[in-house]
């Protein structure tokens, strides 16, 4: 079953005034994706979401979390074209019409009826629409952070391929990224024994191997990443 948040997990990893340009890459990956109906899996305090909303006509936001989810109401109170539900994965999802588009970001790692939960959600996206996953890495860098934020594991292309396919789903994009940043968090995390990202050091990375890893990755694809990205299809 889909945790509750706790206190680490009300941003992603890099959340924050200290990760700008990193915010800014999840968005720009996930962006192409989206339609024009979303539903956001782990949605914390709905900063991710919210930058959807120009090009969306319907929001569905959600989390497992209690006081995410009061937040999340406040937050969107008085919009019509946003509901906000509570549920935790893996669950028949209440949702009275499907989207064509579930984005989960750092989700998925925590869950260890992870194909059950794509299950669920495939139930409620439309055939032909687009499931986003956005997962930490290699088994080479868990440690102690992802212990202490509750990760059952770190994925693969390959392990993660094989619980979409699973799931009945189709990937049609799945890659490793920020190879850069799996380097840093090798370094500092694993090798280095911190067990919670320094903010100090974070700002630094934003600065720094954030943009040198966006602009390599335009024209490589790397072999390695801290990230494991994949657009599956649910099928028509």
């Amino acid at each position: 079953m889909q945790p509750a948040a706790g206190d680490e997990a009300l941003e992603n990893h890099l959340g924050g005034d200290e990760a700008k340009n990193y915010r800014r890459y999840e968005f720009d990956m996930v962006a192409p994706h989206v339609g024009r109906s979303m539903l956001e899996i782990g949605s914390g305090l709905g900063h991710f979401a919210e930058q959807f909303l120009p090009r969306l006509d319907r929001l569905v936001v959600s989390d497992f979390d209690p006081y995410c989810v009061e937040q999340l109401a406040k937050r969107f109170d008085g919009r019509d074209d946003i509901e906000v539900l509570q549920f935790g994965l893996p669950t028949e999802i209440p949702l009275a019409k499907p989207v064509d588009t579930v984005v989960m970001m750092n989700v998925l790692e925590h869950i260890e009826e992870d194909v059950e939960a794509l299950r669920s959600l495939a139930k409620v996206t439309a055939p032909g629409g687009r499931i986003i996953i956005w997962v930490p890495g290699y088994m080479q860098l868990y440690g102690d952070f992802d212990r202490k934020v509750g990760h059952v594991t770190r994925y693969t292309p390959a392990t993660l391929g094989r619980t979409v396919r699973a799931a009945g789903l189709k990937p049609a994009v799945l890659k490793p990224i920020n190879f850069l940043g799996g380097i840093a968090w090798w370094a500092a995390v694993r090798r280095g024994g911190v067990g919670y990202p320094d903010p100090r050091l974070v700002k630094i990375y934003d600065r720094t191997v954030v943009p040198t890893t966006r602009f390599i990755e335009r024209f490589i694809r790397p072999p390695f990443g801290q990230t494991v990205f994949c657009v599956a299809r649910v099928p028509h």
